[in-house]
């Protein structure tokens, strides 16, 4: 080879070179933004997941407030019956009461029949 082409040659040696490590930083960027693209997909999906549990938790927290207003009314619906077997309890002591004292009237009426009764046998006419 010939002095002069040497520096040629050496040119294209450091141009193929050159070529090679703009073709790597090509390879490297276009990895970056594959990189970026897949982290901002992880990103979008993790949000979307965030928001799906958001969700999940409003329903939740709906259906507590849902329970806890069906426990308050279980609870005045029991009370109210406590109330009305109060309430029942009461009639029927008052009914017995008034049978008792019916039952009583009753027997003293009888005795004073049979009173009358025994009067009337005593007496000679």
């Amino acid at each position: 080879m010939p002095k002069d082409e040497r520096p040629a040659e050496q040119q294209r040696l450091e141009a193929e070179v050159g070529r090679e490590r703009a073709e790597d930083s090509r390879q490297n960027a276009e990895e970056s933004r594959d990189d970026t693209e897949a982290h901002r997909k992880l990103a979008e999906d993790a949000r979307k997941e965030a928001e799906r549990f958001r969700a999940l938790a409003e329903e939740t927290r709906t259906a507590a407030e849902q329970a806890r207003h069906a426990a308050e009314q279980a609870r005045y619906a029991a009370e109210e019956a406590r109330n009305a077997a109060i309430e029942a309890v009461k009639a029927t002591a008052e009914v017995l009461s008034a049978n008792l004292e019916q039952m009583k009237f009753l027997a003293e009426a009888k005795s004073t029949l049979d009173l009358i009764r025994a009067t009337k046998r005593s007496k000679p006419n």
